[in-house]
């Protein structure tokens, strides 16, 4: 079985850094290490994101919903694997998705306050930080061209790119058709004409009531962006 400091390092925000360093950080900042059993919550929807929560074995299932119910965007995240970082900070600091554990689980959090101390404690962990920040930042702005001057392709990629994490397998946008095309501003005709020739070059499979990627890749290509 790997070592802690083996799963710290295949950590997205912990690439990098050295095991010596690492070692001096499990020293000293407190990691609560917790167990979910299959089906269980790890997160809820509009839960204070007042830790950064780092998936270390297993996997677990991320779902955003829209505010009326008519659509869902979820994924999964396997281990090693960080949920939301992005929410730790900034004017809205409350998680946007269900977290629920797809097999037992095993997750590390750690407190803002003690995050912020092993940010200023050593600039990879920093830099690393950063660094994902810039690119949600960057999707987003890649996300707003395609919604304002880009082929229905492009604004489907948006959404799910926006909703979905650089990480995430399984993809599904899940809601009922015609709830999805209204969604997108267009008649059913275009919308299903668009799925298909999606679905020809292997990006997407559908039905009636979903949406799955099978390349998130190839749909972030479609947004003009070489890195996420």
């Amino acid at each position: 079985m790997d070592s802690m400091y083996e799963i710290l390092m295949g950590l997205p925000l912990f690439n990098g850094v050295s095991r010596e360093r690492i070692s001096e950080v499990v020293g000293r900042a407190p990691f609560h290490f917790l167990k979910y059993l299959e089906g269980e919550r790890v997160i809820e929807r509009g839960e204070p994101c007042t830790h950064i929560k780092f998936v270390i074995s297993g996997s677990v299932r991320s779902t955003v919903t829209s505010s009326n119910g008519r659509f869902q965007v979820s994924q999964t995240l396997e281990a090693p694997n960080v949920i939301a970082p992005e929410f730790l900070f900034g004017r809205n600091t409350t998680y946007p998705a269900e977290v629920v554990a797809m097999e037992p689980a095993g997750i590390m959090q750690i407190s803002k306050n003690d995050y912020v101390d092993i940010l200023n404690a050593d600039k990879v962990f920093l830099f690393n930080f950063l660094n994902t920040l810039s690119v949600n930042a960057q999707k987003a702005i890649d996300g707003v061209l395609a919604v304002a001057a880009g082929s229905l392709e492009e604004r489907i990629a948006f959404w799910i790119i926006a909703l979905t994490q650089r990480g995430g397998t399984d993809v599904k946008l899940i809601g009922r058709q015609r709830d999805l095309y209204s969604l997108f501003g267009v008649q059913r005709t275009s919308f299903i004409s668009t799925l298909e020739s999606m679905r020809e070059r292997g990006i997407i499979e559908y039905d009636q009531h979903e949406i799955r990627v099978k390349s998130r890749r190839k749909l972030l290509a479609m947004l003009s962006t070489d890195n996420e």
